[in-house]
């Protein structure tokens, strides 16, 4: 029995009995005297579960009014391997930019720590993961704390939008549905009340952003994951093509294991290689994903794909001639 299950026994028979015997708990537990009183100090002092001794029972009790509330120690229900799992989260979370969702939780992640025999376990997570970031863009800070709190508050925003394609910057009010950190970066789901339709807008594009006093409209769930999930990446749109890719047999041993859409379609050829077909509706983010796959990927369909490819490839080509 490890630590966080010792409390939670310890707990519950107090709850269940009037008075509880020293003898008692290190019998049924199997531990020593010097383990259970280390358990009923640290109980007391960092768990702040109001345990008392009782001379003439000679046994340890709460208090009636302690038991008509409910558990002092909120979260015990977890697990050693459970605290763990939501510990290596935690590390995920501080090695993600920026750290505000951290900060968010800390509270919660300092009272797993102390669940955890000795910290032992807290210095492992830091020495034995590591999370590499590779292409994450820089932004504002300030200007996602202000999302952030007004996708939670549910407040409409005023931000400036640059749109790198155009080299235009335009104002808009927002209404923020939802925060995606996707591929390395930040972005958020949103009404827009100037094309009154749903948008998706890369934080770091967002020169400015104000909060407004005015209640954010709310998208129904339902709407919104058929407007994003449709199809391939982060990109969205009402019109909706298939593209057929054909990878020759070495890379289809990688590419067979991937999740491209959730719908996407798979096939077999003889001679080994994987024809996938994959929904989307915008071509620039699966026009890139084509161009790092090279000479292993060939786009059978459609052919507006296929010339967008192989123009690409052109100019890419003039480059190096």
């Amino acid at each position: 029995m490890d630590r966080t299950e010792r409390f939670y026994r310890i707990e519950q028979t107090l709850r269940n009995q009037k008075s509880v015997r020293l003898d008692d708990f290190i019998r049924d537990m199997g531990i020593s005297q010097a383990t259970f009183k280390r358990d009923i100090e640290y109980m007391r002092d960092r768990l702040n579960v109001p345990i008392f001794w009782d001379r003439e029972t000679r046994g340890y009790f709460l208090s009636q009014e302690t038991k008509k509330r409910t558990s002092p120690l909120p979260g015990l229900w977890f697990a050693a391997d459970e605290i763990r799992a939501l510990l290596t989260m935690k590390q995920v979370l501080e090695d993600m930019e920026p750290g505000i969702l951290s900060r968010h939780v800390q509270p919660l992640f300092d009272r797993l720590c102390g669940l955890l025999e000795q910290g032992d376990d807290r210095i492992e997570l830091q020495d034995r993961i590591r999370v590499f970031h590779v292409t994450r863009r820089k932004f504002e800070l300030r200007h996602f704390e202000i999302i952030c709190n007004c996708v939670l508050q549910r407040k409409q925003i005023k931000i400036v939008h640059y749109n790198r394609e155009r080299d235009t910057t335009l104002e808009r009010i927002i209404s923020p549905q939802k925060l995606t950190f996707y591929r390395e970066n930040w972005y958020v789901d949103a009404w827009c009340h100037l094309r009154e339709s749903i948008r998706c807008f890369s934080i770091d594009s967002i020169e400015s952003a104000f909060t407004l006093n005015e209640k954010a409209i709310d998208i129904k769930e339902d709407t919104m994951r058929e407007h994003f999930s449709k199809g391939y990446g982060i990109f969205s749109g009402q019109k909706l093509q298939w593209a057929t890719l054909k990878f020759e047999p070495k890379r289809a041993k990688w590419v067979r294991n991937e999740i491209w859409h959730p719908e996407q379609r798979q096939s077999n050829e003889p001679d080994g290689s994987l024809l996938l077909e994959v929904p989307y509706s915008d071509d620039r983010e699966i026009l890139m994903d084509i161009l790092r796959h090279g000479t292993a990927v060939e786009v059978l369909n459609p052919p507006n794909l296929r010339k967008r490819t192989i123009d690409a490839i052109r100019e890419m080509s003039h480059m190096y001639v």
